[in-house]
């Protein structure tokens, strides 16, 4: 097709820039930051789901705990009616009897009740710690990512602030060209990964650097300034 070399010149900028906005956004899209923020997103979630767990044990032991301590109040206050029951029944030693006896059992059983309480604290206080670890790497894990963050977000804004500029130029550089020769420079670029124009050196393609000889190089000549590489099919520049 027809074209004018200073064209083709822009046109070969605008490739340039096309590839190097692609390289910027491949450098986004692997920014160390945003891989490690990842990593360390799954490690607070594997930390909170265990914490998650242990919430729920500590919920038991509480409701345990609170069993238990109701459970021993209620005998002591029916200590405290036995007491007063012996002290009222003076010399009826058959009421005193059996109130001692009931006084025994209710001790008895306020041992054993002593015993399982002290299991229940001590249950109560290890998964306290294990939650207080829990949680102390849950907020190592979130001062990290805000760290990374912080990182991540100003080595990614001088990438986006690259591109916008490229991008800028590249708009400009388009406008200025004939609207057929940007549509078949965009084709070409879509068929062969964003590489659609190259020179002619010589007797070789600049991009497959393939040789061309005989009729095929004097058609491709006949073309100047813009032909098509046999081999590659795309758009070559002839000077």
């Amino acid at each position: 097709m027809q074209a004018e070399l200073q064209d083709l010149e822009s046109l070969l900028e605008v490739q340039k820039i096309d590839l190097m906005v692609m390289q910027l956004k491949k450098q986004r899209a692997e920014l160390p930051q945003r891989i490690q923020v990842m990593r360390i997103r799954k490690k607070r979630d594997e930390i909170q789901a265990k914490l998650d767990q242990v919430m729920v044990l500590q919920k038991k032991a509480d409701a345990q705990m609170t069993m238990l301590e109701d459970e021993d109040r209620m005998l002591a206050e029916k200590q405290d009616r036995a007491q007063e029951l012996i002290d009222a029944a003076g010399t009826d030693f058959r009421k005193v009897e059996s109130h001692s006896k009931e006084m025994a059992s209710v001790a008895k059983r306020r041992e054993d009740l002593a015993v399982k309480m002290l299991d229940a604290e001590a249950q109560l206080q290890k998964v306290g710690g294990i939650r207080s670890q829990l949680e102390g790497g849950i907020a190592t894990a979130e001062a990290e990512e805000a760290r990374l963050r912080a990182a991540f977000e100003a080595d990614d804004q001088n990438l986006i602030d690259q591109i916008k500029a490229l991008n800028a130029r590249r708009s400009e550089l388009r406008d200025s060209l004939p609207d057929d020769l940007i549509a078949i420079y965009d084709k070409t670029a879509a068929r062969t990964g964003g590489v659609a124009l190259g020179k002619l050196e010589g007797e070789t393609c600049g991009v497959c650097r393939t040789g061309i000889e005989g009729g095929r190089l004097i058609e491709l000549r006949s073309k100047a300034p813009l032909g098509t590489c046999p081999n590659c099919k795309r758009l070559l520049v002839i000077e």
